[in-house]
């Protein structure tokens, strides 16, 4: 396994829980684990989840829901299989899917996406890419 160069790790409250959401619900891999630790991955997308309140690394109080002010985009294969287990685990979307176009230069970049918040608050936005089209001036 490679590192990415940049590697979110979450505070979560309950690590169980979040990886029951993570790995069972939504089919993250763990690729190592120890005591209130776990690194997973996800279609290569990595996430580190650590279960310590009170981290050196916390800036402020942690209130829920955690992570406010950011998302994190993370690209899938299949955004319908995803949203499918999540329905089926009764898991609340923050967003339904939708399909969204985005501009770069002289083109638009499509993608279908849904927002849903893990256990602890963290804003997970997945998308799937549906191609790009040319903006005719």
């Amino acid at each position: 396994m490679q590192f990415n160069k940049l590697i979110p790790e979450l505070i979560v409250t309950d690590l169980k829980k979040s990886l029951e959401f993570y790995v069972d619900i939504l089919g993250f891999k763990i690729e190592y684990k120890r005591e209130n630790f776990a690194f997973i991955s996800f279609q290569g997308s990595q996430l580190m989840l650590e279960q310590n309140l009170d981290s050196d690394w916390n800036t402020g109080k942690l209130e829920h829901p955690f992570g406010r002010g950011i998302n994190f985009q993370i690209e899938v294969e299949d955004a319908g299989l995803l949203l499918d287990s999540l329905k089926k685990n009764n898991c609340p979307l923050k967003m339904e899917l939708k399909e969204n176009w985005y501009r770069k230069d002289n083109k638009l970049l499509g993608q279908k996406e849904f927002l849903v918040q893990d256990p602890d608050g963290y804003l997970l936005r997945f998308a799937q890419e549906i191609g790009e089209k040319e903006i005719k001036n």
